[in-house]
This record gives C-alpha cells, structure tokens and sequence, in this order.
C-alpha cells in the first residue's frame, strides 16, 4: 500500500485532529487540504500552539516520530526578559503537574533566541509591548508529555505567550507560511 506523508505549519486557532465531536464548532485541520482518508496527526500541538505538524497515512511511522528517540524543538515567546538561571533549570528537569501528579521533567536543551523569529502575526493578537517586554527561548524535549513546554516555562517563572514548533528530528518548519501544507515522499527522520 502507497501511504501519504505531509508537512504542514498549523495555524493558531486549529485542532491537531480531523474530527471533533462535542458541540462547539473548532477549526479542524482537514480544512486546510484534501487529505486522504486514514490520515493522522503525528503528536499533537494545542488549539493555542502553532508550527511544525507531520501527518501520514502510516501507523509504523507514526509511532517511530512519536518516540523519544525523536527530538522536538519549540520557539517559546515568553513573558519578560527570561533570565539565564531560568533556561538553565528549563535544561536541568523541572517539577510540573502532570495528571494531578508532580512530575519532573527529563533534561533538555535550551537556549536564549537572540533574533527575534520571523514568523509573521499570529491569528490572535497576543498583546503588545506596552504590558512589559518579551524574549523567545528555543526548548528541545524528546518526551511530550500535556502541554509540558508551557508548564516548564511557567515553572520558571515565565509563562509562554507564544508555542511555534520549529523541527521534529531532522524535519524543519522553515519558512513553511501557516496553513501551508507540503506533501513529501518520506520524511528521512534519522533516528
């Protein structure tokens, strides 16, 4: 069987998902292309997230992009000027909730974006400079655990403004513009 694979910037505002059944009318993500029957998302990025989502028709490569052996890096725009203390316990393991439970999270790499990313507006206006000044900080986990990076930045004292998914293994956003879709033979993850 031939399967389908798909590279696509999710927009702000859309579910990583094709159906959704309760009542509330949501933006789902099979109105931004005509996908084949059987697609899925790989993971999942938050109605409120955006970037870097991979799609497939194959559950094998599903699985393998959802592994830890997989990295996933995010640009985080952040509320205040995020200190180097705070992104060096981002990189050491911090204590969120998970599941009602305390969870520390595994160590990871992050780093200070200096240049701010030119990602365009988002569809909902975020907020401007005069309620203080923001910084991006680019975080890198390998597990994914509900809405981690949001609680990891909270946890530091910097509660994320923005969520932007920029790679997954060796697959990049670049300038992918948001709802755009890509289709591609294979995604040439190297694991």
């Amino acid at each position: 069987m031939q399967h389908s694979h798909y590279i696509i910037h999710k927009p702000y505002g859309y579910l990583s998902q094709f159906i959704y059944e309760l009542k509330r009318k949501k933006k789902l993500l099979g109105e931004l292309y005509d996908f084949p029957a059987g697609t899925m998302a790989i993971g999942r990025l938050d109605e409120d997230s955006e970037g870097l989502l991979l799609l497939t028709t194959d559950g094998k490569v599903s699985e393998m992009v959802r592994s830890k052996k997989v990295d996933k890096e995010y640009y985080v725009q952040v509320d205040g000027i995020i200190t180097q203390e705070a992104i060096d316990k981002i990189k050491k393991g911090v204590e969120i909730g998970f599941n009602g439970t305390k969870y520390i999270t595994k160590p990871c790499d992050a780093f200070l974006v200096k240049e701010v990313p030119a990602f365009g507006t988002r569809g909902k206006k975020i907020r401007d400079e005069r309620h203080g000044p923001t910084s991006w900080v680019s975080i890198t986990v390998n597990e994914g655990k509900f809405r981690q990076v949001r609680k990891m930045t909270a946890a530091v004292g910097f509660p994320t403004l923005r969520l932007i998914r920029v790679r997954i293994g060796n697959v990049y956003l670049k300038d992918l513009q948001a709802g755009e879709v890509l289709q591609v033979a294979d995604f040439q993850l190297d694991l």
